[in-house]
């Protein structure tokens, strides 16, 4: 289990709740919180990206990072949705083959759309993720979709 402890809570005054949850097995993170001392994560979680080059360059260039994120949010029991803000004509992970990355025209080695549509199913199978794309003028409207539960069940 993971709780969020506030950064407020003062690490050196609270040793007999850590000493627990360390022997309980649970994993605090700290956190900035608007109220409160301790929570659970939520149950859904929405990261946005601006773009197709930026969700490329989390799978690939940093895909670590962006792996242990995920691995994260599924051991907290969270549902993490990236919702990628794109112009191109991509509704789901199956249209991501046809983006054209335009780092292409100068490295042979940057990511083709068919391999990273691959790495989003194998994340998506893996941690759970659900990747979503919308327009940048629909992304508010998506955020809140997400966030009331609109697409949990698909």
């Amino acid at each position: 289990m993971i709780l969020i402890e506030d950064t407020r809570q003062k690490i050196d005054q609270h040793d007999i709740k850590h000493t627990y949850f360390k022997q309980a097995e649970i994993e605090l993170i700290r956190c900035a919180l608007p109220f409160g001392d301790y929570c659970k994560p939520p149950t859904i979680s929405v990261d946005t990206k601006q773009e197709m080059g930026e969700i490329a360059s989390n799978l690939t260039a940093d895909h670590e990072r962006f792996r242990h994120e995920c691995e994260r949010a599924q051991q907290a029991g969270c549902h993490l949705y990236i919702l990628i803000e794109t112009e191109w004509n991509i509704r789901d992970i199956d249209d991501v083959h046809i983006w054209v990355n335009p780092r292409r025209h100068f490295s042979s080695k940057a990511v083709t759309g068919k391999t990273l549509e691959r790495i989003m199913k194998t994340m998506s199978h893996r941690y759970g993720v659900t990747f979503m794309f919308c327009r940048p003028s629909e992304s508010g409207e998506m955020i809140m979709r997400i966030l009331d539960g609109e697409f949990e069940n698909e």
